[in-house]
């Protein structure tokens, strides 16, 4: 009986059709604030675009159709609400406790939209849930089908100020809505869920994909033909759309408050019902930034520039200061009304901080040593990746302070080989970044091939500014409704997304000046007149350039490039965007006091060896200190590359417990296995890998003997032989003393006693001096090699064949210095024969020290395995580069003025605090504005 009342009480709210018709218009002004309480924008009454109430004859079948695909697939079936949706909401309601927003009936949006107050449509509840429900029903009952459909149509909101259809096909075609074709009906009916996410002209991409939504549904449904919409979605209906004509500050920052005000509230809501909105939009940046961008575009418009981008974040509280979206908002030429704030595009060098970063958590330190050398990666496709430097150039090895400094794009690559990709990922999304979501990304994400939208990028620099807090960037301030209650929606809490020594230690880089200097120069456009961390980034095919970067106050990002991704002519992140950031980040810091970046108290300060990055051996050269974390300090002196090695004189491998009794100690530079060829290539002697073996190892190749002529199919006999074998193998190089080895078989477990080893095929090599090695094994690591040198003579050649020199054999001589390769070293068991020049004898074995004592046999400890030596050649990969900023706070609190002003100094919160920038200007004085340098990186 309650039930029954309740629901009759609910349904005598109705009102008259007429009166149903008169109460969709009641509208009130929704005004949006800048953080001062100036006026940015006051949405008002309805015809300050178009509202014309057409009868539902006048309004084009495919509309209608489209509508009812989209929105209410049953419509013309159904009591006026889905019954699975309200029971739905109920058992969450009752087992949860949270209402659950479904798919609402054309009927219940209506009831909701017409007959609910503005305060009761913001409410989620399950009263709202089932009055909403009753008095959709009641509609059903008390209106016909297309009268509902008619009234629906002609109040629902379409963006732009459109409400009602006939106002939509003006605003956006100019033409009636009795007009409207299908590619124009399928385009406006996928709007009214989100007309500003949907917006056409800020969001023509998200448009065209909704578009292509509805159509698939009415295809479902029926209303068109599979052809039909495939016709309709390869119309130019964006193209078409008119000129629209808007007077606003800070276009594109409003457009972005509406977008995110509608992912909170319903539309008629934020549009009808007299809202507040107060937003933390500082005028003062938002000109400043709007001017830099405009000017420096202009100044690069030879480059084929014609548009720019640029958000400026408070990091203490990630307070969105200043958002400019394109040079400029009503210039249709360069897509001016695309907002390239939020618009994905690839960062450059500017992701680079945050591969360091995960690298940070996995142990590397500002000082780990990293080879920038030639390195190739399978590219997924059957081919190679070959990474270069941005210079061209490989820089050796660099420390990560240097690298990450200097941008160089081998050592970032091989920290995301070190991290892996899924840990970049994962602290993307920890810093606020959403887009890189893909599965199939390779090691050239840490140059920044992924698409990231400049105000996400800017805020994961806000928590690296801010000891690691992460706070969401956001615009909307305070919501206050017609009531003068206060709706604004919670936001997420600050969380500590990064270790503050972590984010201590990139801010540390990225503000080292000195660091970066061999690359960008001392003097660049990344130098600010007080501490500023910064980083810059330049995509392929130059299509992208950005900086980014911070003081303790203002975190800035600007990207400068095409909106249709046209490429710029050699226009580098710091030719490009530097100017921009540099200037505005000057002009917004006027008034206020430099600081220094905040050091946290674990962070300490260490001797190190300048080149090799670790503790120093007592051999180091060379020292300066660098910052760690106290937690994570730099490897040992054992770890230095320069040491004193014991090597064994008669074997030539390194000492140990094997050959003691002759033993010399030598100074070595030791450099890491992926940087052995590029110190043999700069004349670096490293030292042998190996050790004395510790059991008698037999290698030698018996034939083709040294200095034999061979031709096509070449027999190699010998012995592989060891007390613990495991394996030999055969290779050969290109002349008498090769540096690098290519092999005649792989790994052979099968020992060899005087029989045939391998077969070598000549037949496809040029004629020419040759060196065959064998290299033996056995379990323990120890390792022996033989080599014999040949003279590759394939008929027909007009060369002729060399005549083979005999060995001289008496007077003894120091066995020459194996060639360090990237295969283990080994000793020979037999006696060398010695000459009087350093030349091999067919049996010999030679060491990479001369042999002075000869010895028949030797022992073996464990011995590197053989690597494959890595190929110099690399294909260019163009190096981004970039760097972030920081910003001043706001606080909204009722009855006063927001204002902008420096935070504290000496509590580094994530507490926001209000106190504005002062008035006043401060002449800026020995600080340069910048203007494009194309000449530089």
């Amino acid at each position: 009986v309650g039930s029954l009342l309740g629901y009759q009480y609910l349904a005598s709210q109705l009102p008259a059709p007429d009166e149903l018709r008169s109460r969709q218009f009641n509208f009130r002004t929704t005004t949006i604030y800048d953080r001062n309480g100036d006026i940015l924008w006051e949405i008002n009454d309805p015809n300050f675009g178009r509202r014309t109430d057409v009868p539902l004859t006048q309004i084009a079948p495919d509309l209608r159709h489209a509508t009812i695909a989209t929105e209410d697939r049953f419509f013309y079936t159904n009591v006026g609400v889905d019954p699975l949706a309200v029971a739905r909401a109920v058992y969450y309601n009752v087992t949860e406790g949270s209402i659950v927003s479904g798919a609402s009936t054309i009927t219940q949006q209506l009831a909701r939209n017409v007959l609910l107050s503005p305060e009761e449509r913001a409410q989620q509840s399950l009263l709202r849930k089932v009055k909403e429900a009753v008095l959709a029903v009641e509609l059903t009952r008390n209106y016909s089908m297309n009268a509902i459909l008619e009234i629906y149509l002609n109040q629902i909101y379409y963006g732009n100020l459109a409400y009602g259809i006939e106002a939509a096909s003006q605003t956006y075609f100019g033409k009636s809505a009795s007009q409207l074709t299908l590619a124009e009906a399928s385009l406006l009916a996928g709007l009214p869920q989100s007309p500003a996410i949907y917006d056409p002209y800020n969001n023509p991409e998200g448009a065209k994909a909704r578009q292509e939504v509805v159509l698939r549904l009415m295809t479902e449904d029926g209303y068109i033909t599979p052809q039909e919409a495939k016709a309709a979605a390869a119309e130019p209906v964006i193209e078409t759309l008119k000129d629209l004509s808007m007077t606003m500050a800070a276009p594109h920052f409003v457009n972005y408050v509406r977008a995110e005000l509608e992912k909170i509230y319903p539309a008629d809501l934020i549009y009808q019902a007299g809202l507040r909105i107060q937003t933390t939009l500082d005028r003062r940046l938002q000109a400043i930034a709007e001017e830099e961008v405009r000017e420096q575009v202009r100044a690069l418009a030879d480059k084929n520039v014609t548009n720019g981008a640029l958000v400026a974040i408070q990091p203490q509280t990630g307070q969105i200061l200043a958002m400019v979206g394109s040079a400029d908002f009503r210039d249709e030429s360069i897509a001016g009304q695309i907002n390239m704030a939020v618009s994905p595009r690839q960062p450059g060098s500017s992701l680079k901080p945050l591969v360091y970063l995960a690298a940070f958590e996995k142990g590397w330190t500002p000082s780990t040593l990293i080879m920038d050398v030639p390195v190739e990666y399978p590219d997924g496709a059957g081919g190679v990746y070959q990474p270069q430097n941005y210079d061209l150039k490989f820089h050796g090895p660099v420390l990560l302070r240097d690298a990450l400094a200097n941008s160089y794009n081998i050592p970032a690559i091989k920290a995301l080989e070190f991290v892996g990709i899924d840990a970049l990922k994962q602290m993307a999304a920890r810093l606020g970044i959403t887009t890189l979501t893909r599965n199939d990304y390779g090691l050239a994400l840490a140059l920044g091939a992924g698409e990231v939208p400049l105000v996400e990028l800017t805020g994961a620099y806000q928590a690296i500014a801010n000891q690691g807090v992460k706070i969401d960037p956001y615009a909307i301030a305070r919501v206050i409704d017609a009531q003068g209650r206060d709706i604004t929606p919670p936001r997420p809490a600050p969380r500590q997304a990064l270790r503050v020594e972590n984010a201590y230690l990139m801010t540390n880089i990225l503000a080292d000046n000195q660091a970066r200097t061999p690359t960008f120069g001392p003097n660049s456009a990344l130098v600010l007149s007080r501490p500023a961390a910064v980083k810059t980034g330049t995509t392929n095919d130059f299509r992208d350039n950005l900086v980014m970067g911070y003081t303790p106050d203002i975190v800035a990002g600007v990207w400068v490039g095409n909106a249709d991704y046209s490429p710029m002519v050699g226009t580098t992140g710091l030719s490009g965007a530097g100017p921009i950031w540099h200037n505005f980040m000057e002009r917004a810091h006027e008034g206020l006091p430099p600081r220094d970046f905040l050091r946290p108290p674990n962070i300490v300060e260490l001797e190190i060896c300048a080149d090799s990055g670790t503790l120093p051996s007592e051999v180091c050269p060379a020292r300066k200190t660098e910052v760690f974390s106290i937690d994570n300090p730099p490897l040992g002196p054992e770890h230095d590359i320069h040491q004193m090695i014991d090597i064994d004189l008669n074997t030539g491998l390194r000492a140990n417990e094997y050959c003691r009794a002759n033993v010399e100690t030598r100074y070595y530079q030791v450099y890491p296995p992926d940087g052995r060829d590029w110190a043999i290539a700069h004349g670096i002697e490293q030292p042998p890998e190996a050790y004395c073996p510790s059991a008698a190892i037999d290698a030698r190749i018996t034939a083709p003997t040294d200095g034999e002529s061979v031709r096509g199919v070449v027999n190699i006999e010998g012995h592989a032989v060891a007390a613990n074998f495991a394996y030999y193998q055969l290779e050969f190089g290109v002349s008498a003393g090769p540096q690098a080895f290519a092999p005649i078989t792989g790994r052979v477990n099968a020992l060899v006693e005087g029989g045939l080893l391998g077969q070598w095929d000549t037949t496809e090599l040029p004629n020419g001096p040759y060196t065959i090695r064998l290299l033996v094994f056995d379990q323990s690591g120890g390792g022996m090699e033989a080599r014999a040198r040949v003279l590759i003579d394939n008929l027909p050649t007009p060369t002729p064949t060399p005549t083979q020199t005999p060995l001289p054999t008496d007077t003894p001589t120091p066995s020459p210095t194996l060639p360090a390769t990237a295969t283990p070293t080994a000793v020979d068991t037999a006696t060398p024969t010695l000459t009087a020049t350093p030349t091999l004898a067919a049996t010999a074995t030679l060491t990479p020290a001369p042999s002075l004592t000869p010895t028949s046999a030797a022992t073996a400890t464990p011995t590197p395995q053989v690597t494959d030596t890595p190929s110099s050649t690399a294909s260019p990969t163009p190096l981004p580069t970039d760097t972030p900023v920081s910003t001043p706070t706001f606080t909204p609190t009722p009855g006063e003025t927001p204002t902008l002003a420096p935070p504290p100094t000496d509590t580094p919160t994530a507490t926001p605090s209000a106190s504005p920038l002062p008035q006043e200007t401060p002449t800026l004085t020995a600080t340069p504005t910048f203007t494009a340098t194309p000449t530089q990186q």
